[in-house]
């Protein structure tokens, strides 16, 4: 008596990272959690004033701001990687992508 299996077939190698990269992109949500970047960007305005406060939603401001920066800069650096026959980012990628958008180090 054979039965089916009640498991998908197990999906070839990077399907189920390009499944991901897809829905990330679709999505609009917030992927840093918000804790930890709070701490960040309390431990870096702490280097210029001591005693400073935000307000919630400047931090989610400035959260949203940093993640569409990222995703943009990773975008163009993916491309980098491309175009140098690679499938793999690599910190030269980055610098090249910032030095093309004319940003500083």
């Amino acid at each position: 008596m054979s039965q089916l299996s009640q498991w998908p077939a197990p999906s070839r190698p990077g399907t189920v990272a390009l499944r991901e990269i897809r829905r990330y992109q679709k999505s609009t949500e917030l992927l840093i959690r918000k804790l930890p970047f709070q701490r960040l960007v309390r431990e870096i305005a702490q280097d210029f004033k001591s005693d400073l406060r935000f307000q919630s939603s400047a931090i989610g401001a400035l959260q949203e701001s940093v993640e569409s920066y990222l995703v943009s800069l990773f975008e163009d650096t993916n491309l980098c990687a491309i175009h140098a026959k690679r499938v793999t980012i690599q910190s030269k990628d980055i610098q090249l992508a910032r030095r093309l958008r004319g940003e500083r180090n």
